[in-house]
């Protein structure tokens, strides 16, 4: 008995813990279980969801959450990596287009869009997707995929937006890109009456929207070389967009843009029914 003692005694010591934390036993063991067999049947629907989505997927707080994927060792399948900085971008000149992003955070849909496109590696070739995301609801309104990135990309991608909705913003914010700057983009911006905003140069956190979610759509669309065809691969990018708008969680949003929107209609229809009686 004595040698048991001693030995647990020493083992603690080299552990830095006290001798009766060797003795502990879970509390809720069943409660527990329970709570990984949740986890995990959300990380199977959602492979990109880390601790925070599955919280509020679950209405439950973070840190029992977080005790259990610590616990048994439960990561997001996909994870996404870092990026360097592009050489070229170093340098920072000021734009001289408002960045109206800076001096106003929208409390409507339709007053501020923002664009931007990514690359996607395929068939040896790269193919674009370009996208518009409206700011307050952060739904993707529009999209595009071509393989080029020319002013028509963007422009498709604006003009699909607007037939979608049927709106027009009253601004629309993008990055310095060749093809948002030339003056082909900017006479189809006059041409719906939507004033253009713009990000300084290498200052990607000033287009946030977009980089985060593309940062989150390449990742959970996975490795475009699966697909044996162009088409399977746009059929997965729609798949992707309409995962996203319908289905997942944004954490700003803390539920998916469409189902943010939906209760944005319902709150102002509640209260135009209120102010008529």
């Amino acid at each position: 008995m004595r040698t048991i003692k001693s030995t647990k005694t020493a083992l603690a010591k080299k552990l830095g813990v006290a001798r009766s934390s060797l003795y502990y036993k879970p509390k809720k063991p069943p409660a527990d279980a329970i709570l990984k067999t949740k986890i995990t049947t959300v990380m199977a629907e959602h492979p990109a969801y880390g601790h925070r989505r599955i919280a509020i997927a679950l209405h439950l707080n973070k840190k029992p959450i977080c005790r259990i994927m610590r616990i048994h060792g439960l990561k997001p399948k996909l994870r996404r990596k870092s990026h360097p900085v592009k050489p070229d971008d170093q340098n920072n000149p000021e734009t001289k287009v408002i960045n109206i992003l800076k001096l106003l955070c929208p409390i409507r849909p339709n007053v501020v869009w923002a664009g931007d496109f990514t690359y996607l590696w395929f068939m040896g070739r790269f193919w674009y997707v370009a996208t518009v995301i409206d700011v307050y609801t952060r739904e993707i309104v529009g999209w595009h995929m071509a393989n080029h990135h020319t002013t028509a990309l963007i422009s498709e991608a604006f003009k699909d937006a607007v037939l979608r909705s049927g709106k027009t913003p009253h601004w629309f914010h993008s990055d310095q890109g060749s093809e948002y700057v030339s003056g082909i983009y900017g006479l189809l911006l006059d041409a719906y009456d939507v004033i253009p905003s713009q990000s300084k140069k290498a200052s990607p956190w000033q287009n946030g929207y977009q980089e985060s979610f593309y940062s989150n759509f390449k990742l959970e669309l996975g490795d475009p070389q699966r697909f044996d065809q162009i088409g399977e691969l746009i059929e997965a990018v729609h798949q992707q967009l309409d995962y996203y708008n319908h289905r997942r969680i944004h954490t700003t949003l803390r539920m998916s843009p469409l189902e943010f929107k939906q209760k944005y209609i319902q709150k102002k229809v509640a209260y135009a029914t209120t102010t008529i009686i």
